[in-house]
């Protein structure tokens, strides 16, 4: 009952923003939204820096509005990235927010802000942008954008099909007809995608359908990555024993791509989505690493902007993810004929 009051809520929300009761706000450039219909992850933060690397590639300046998940101070403003220089730490960034800054790198600025119109006006103005990508905003209907991106995780696309609480659905199914485009992500972890593809089509029968895989792009000492260099040392790495950790709201995905691509995992220990890593963490994941023979730590990006200041007593690689597509990825009639082929 209270999966489908959640349901019709959500219905009732989107119907008032089409019909005009609720305004969406220009913010008087091109907008790409990347987002998802489901809750947990679903490889948002590579493909929202994919977005901007695209649109970077057509001459745009481009900023990054996003929430912000997990930071200290989540009403007030945050200017993470001027497009020189990252500005402050992962916890008052949070933890996406400073991965993408740290990933893009003197390229693009980033805010984060739950008012994202107020945002991204003030942005604008202040920095001359021409291109916005709004991070997990396929629900932020207040912001009018160009082309919607949603993405769709493979190993579990919609759960068992309920919204929340009793379900990982955002909203219900037919909402997404709204995507301009859609990208089922990590393909590469199960067999088939066709039935899938067969599913979304019931709900959206036009809209560009790409498929993506997961491959391992670098494997980094963690001292390395938190000075912002990158160090592409990934066979050697697989032939040790390792232990994984992450904070992510998909591990599995994590450690199942880890052993598709040959890494030698004794265990594994997950915390929390967004969790923020004390020295005390540190200590009992070494322990239980030894316990298990393990000669090195393996962590995500997304956890690795946590661990600044922290001591390690063993090694601590970071695993960077790439998306692989299809074929050529585009993104649909946004404004500014951006085109990127893979």
């Amino acid at each position: 009952m209270l999966s489908g009051l959640y349901g019709a809520i959500t219905n009732c929300r989107n119907a008032l923003y089409k019909n005009g009761v609720f305004k969406s706000y220009s913010l008087g450039v091109p907008v790409v939204s990347v987002g998802n219909i489901t809750v947990g992850g679903t490889g948002k933060t590579p493909m929202v820096a994919l977005t901007a690397e695209i649109l970077l590639g057509e001459g745009e300046k481009v900023g990054i509005l996003t929430r912000g998940y997990g930071r200290k101070n989540p009403k007030q403003r945050v200017l993470v990235s001027d497009g020189e220089r990252i500005l402050v730490q992962a916890e008052n960034a949070g933890d996406e927010p400073f991965e993408l800054a740290r990933k893009l790198f003197g390229k693009v600025i980033i805010v984060a802000d739950a008012d994202r119109v107020s945002a991204g006006i003030w942005a604008r103005e202040k920095f001359g942008i021409t291109a916005f990508v709004l991070d997990d905003a396929f629900q932020h209907r207040k912001v009018k954008r160009d082309t919607d991106i949603v993405l769709i995780d493979a190993t579990n696309p919609f759960g068992n099909g309920k919204t929340l609480p009793f379900g990982i659905l955002r909203e219900p199914l037919k909402n997404l007809q709204r995507a301009d485009l859609i990208v089922i992500t990590r393909a590469n972890l199960i067999e088939d995608v066709s039935n899938l593809k067969s599913r979304i089509r019931q709900y959206n029968q036009n809209c560009p359908i790409y498929v993506s895989q997961n491959r391992v792009s670098s494997v980094t000492e963690l001292k390395n990555f938190q000075a912002v260099q990158t160090t592409k040392d990934e066979g050697q790495k697989t032939k040790v024993k390792a232990f994984a950790f992450c904070a992510l709201g998909n591990p599995n995905n994590f450690y199942d791509q880890l052993r598709q691509e040959k890494f030698d995992l004794v265990s594994t220990r997950t915390f929390p989505d967004h969790h923020f890593y004390t020295q005390k963490d540190i200590a009992e994941l070494t322990r239980k690493a030894r316990i298990g023979g393990a000669e090195i730590l393996l962590t995500t990006a997304k956890d690795a902007v946590k661990l600044q200041g922290l001591e390690f007593e063993m090694p601590c690689l970071v695993v960077e993810i790439e998306m692989i597509f299809d074929k050529g990825f585009q993104i649909p009639d946004s404004g500014l004929n951006t085109k990127f082929g893979i």
